[in-house]
């Protein structure tokens, strides 16, 4: 079983900053890869960011405003969000691609999701 629990969402208003964690835990070999999602009312999930080994992927309207981060040791991803904007509010997602033993095949895991709200 593999677990990705995220934690850091809130009530901001707008140009504040907040901090999302995701956390993946169980039975885990590796992760390849962790990322970022988000969701609005009525619309669809869409990436944020993503980061890969050194590598890191930004949605355009993020880019220069949010950063990804990964702390290998604690299998755990994070997510900088500054200058947040009103259009930002949705339920943020973690995601990880993992594979449960050496040579075994990746699988990509969700968690359940933290809601930002970003209003005055």
């Amino acid at each position: 079983q593999v677990q990705l629990v995220e934690s850091g969402g809130g009530l901001v208003q707008p140009g504040g900053s907040l901090r999302l964690s995701c956390a993946a835990s169980g039975s885990i070999f590796s992760i390849e890869a962790m990322g970022w999602y988000r969701q609005a009312p009525g619309d669809q999930r869409e990436l944020v960011a993503t980061i890969s080994g050194g590598s890191t992927d930004y949605a355009d309207s993020e880019k220069g405003r949010f950063t990804i981060s990964r702390d290998i040791g604690k299998n755990t991803v994070y997510l900088q969000m500054n200058s947040l904007k009103p259009e930002d509010t949705a339920v943020y997602f973690c995601n990880a691609r993992i594979s449960q033993r050496a040579g075994g095949p990746r699988y990509k895991y969700w968690g359940q999701g933290t809601q930002v709200t970003v209003s005055s």
